[in-house]
């Protein structure tokens, strides 16, 4: 029993058995194996190491029940399991930091405590002033800086300034160990989520970081609409070579936001995997956003999706209501402005689905206010944010709650209502007939018939969820955040 062969089984067993495979695979991988006591008849103590209490506390508080339930039916014993931190990880006092005080960032980064282990710096390629400067005239994106790029990264998206909450805290985290260590532990990092949930913030904070502690390092942010319209430009004034230069000799960190923007664009495609497959060779850092999770993305091919998966990928999901409570008094702060915790907390409670929406509504109470000279009070906000504001006792429909579930999963409605019985459509397929029984008057017999099943499955469905849903801390997460957009 005492043998690491265990854990092999155990983190196959759980992969196999897990609804998001993707989403413990990681935290799986940080673990390591210590040892294995048996406490008394039937029962076993194991004993697992994390680099850091940040990790250990995370996968105590999420996933230590699916590590014991796979060890207990592997040995058919009761079993105990128990994470303990390792004492010779450099990176601790760095993680522990931004994750238990983010505002103490800014010090942390004046402070020379850290070794960054830094990507090459500029005399290690293999090029020439010279050859930059006579190339960068030939096409008219390049404007001269450092290396010959301009720098685009945003000085006032930093990690000091982004709120962290249990929607983005694994992507923060991961962001946060990029900057520290880039190309070390993984390259790329791929973050996706929804529109403005605070994808593109990171990118910046990484960049930010890097070039705080390493000022050598030439970083680039750019939009992958405009990384495709640099290349046509590229071809229409006949120097791909300068584009080339650009891209693959003149950049240490390449920021690219959005990346879905290049599927279907052939050459463009042609002219990143290059790029990639460059920079990746040379470890210079690759972070990516996406509104989709790589398997997720229409018409994106096999060989680009393989390389958005060979490093990490982290979600981004809706801020939960502190999250969003705490980036209304954050943005209030900023912008010198009284906002009174009741109308933090309505705005909050009613704006749900973007960050932008949320300092959009925010922005236009203070201008409604300003201009009318009025005090910001909770029954203004109701005025003047009444479109935001569900009417009273408004039921939820079956169109209502399909949608959410679409939107939560980022999945397609002909695949919700489909026959496929991929964990990926077949969980959001049985949450929406538990939801629909839930909230709606409807029964087993109708709510068939609006997926094209007879009433047993979704007796089944239903039952399922709810059995499951109080013991499994994921399930109720994700069912948590679909209620709180209804």
């Amino acid at each position: 029993m005492n043998t690491p062969n265990l854990w092999a089984s155990t983190y196959t067993h759980i992969l196999q058995n897990h609804q998001d495979p993707s989403d413990i695979k990681f935290w799986l991988d940080i673990l390591q194996w210590n040892r294995a006591e048996r406490v008394g008849p039937g029962k076993v103590k194991i004993l697992l190491s994390a680099p850091n209490s940040f990790y250990a506390n995370f996968i105590n508080t999420k996933f230590k029940s699916d590590i014991e339930n796979s060890i207990s039916q592997i040995l058919g014993e009761s079993c105990d399991v128990f994470i303990e931190v390792k004492t010779d990880q450099r990176t601790t006092p760095f993680v522990e930091e931004i994750i238990n005080n983010p505002t103490q960032l800014n010090s942390l980064i004046n402070e020379n405590t850290f070794n960054f282990s830094p990507l090459s710096p500029p005399s290690s390629i293999d090029i020439t002033p010279a050859q930059v400067e006579i190339s960068a005239p030939k096409v008219g994106f390049i404007t001269q800086g450092k290396g010959g790029i301009e720098d685009t990264i945003d000085p006032a998206l930093i990690f000091a300034n982004y709120i962290v909450g249990p929607s983005n805290q694994f992507a923060y985290a991961n962001a946060c160990l990029t900057a520290e260590k880039p190309a070390v532990q993984f390259n790329p990092l791929f973050i996706y989520g929804p529109p403005a949930v605070g994808k593109t913030h990171l990118l910046h904070a990484i960049g930010n970081h890097i070039k705080a502690k390493n000022p050598h390092i030439r970083s680039y942010f750019v939009s992958a609409e405009k990384f495709v319209n640099e290349f046509i430009e590229s071809i229409q004034h006949k120097s791909p070579g300068a584009f080339r230069a650009k891209y693959r000799e003149n950049v240490d960190l390449l920021l690219i936001d959005d990346v879905q923007f290049i599927v279907g664009k052939d050459r463009s495609e042609e002219e990143f995997i290059h790029t990639f497959n460059t920079l990746h060779s040379l470890r210079k850092m690759i972070v990516l956003t996406s509104d989709k999770a790589p398997k997720d993305i229409d018409g994106l091919e096999e060989r680009i999706r393989t390389r958005f998966e060979m490093g990490l990928v982290a979600d981004i999901r809706p801020p939960e209501i502190e999250t969003r409570i705490a980036i209304l008094k954050a943005k209030a702060e900023s912008d010198d402005m009284y906002l009174p915790d009741d109308v933090a907390t309505f705005l909050g409670t009613y704006v749900k689905d973007t960050v932008r929406n949320l300092h959009g509504a925010l922005v236009k109470l203070h201008q409604f206010a300003s201009l009318t000279g009025s005090e910001i009070t909770l029954e203004l906000a109701k005025q003047v944010l009444q479109q935001s504001i569900p009417e009273e006792g408004q039921e939820y429909t079956v169109e209502m709650i399909l949608n959410a579930v679409c939107k939560h999963y980022n999945i397609k409605m002909k695949d919700l209502k489909g026959i496929s019985r991929a964990k990926n459509f077949s969980l959001p397929r049985q949450i929406s007939m538990y939801l629909i029984r839930r909230y709606t008057r409807l029964g087993f017999r109708e709510i068939g018939l609006v997926f094209g099943k007879d009433h047993s499955t979704a007796i089944h469905a239903a039952q399922k969820i709810e059995q499951e849903v109080d013991s499994n801390v994921d399930l109720k997460r994700h069912i948590d955040s679909i209620c709180e957009q209804l």
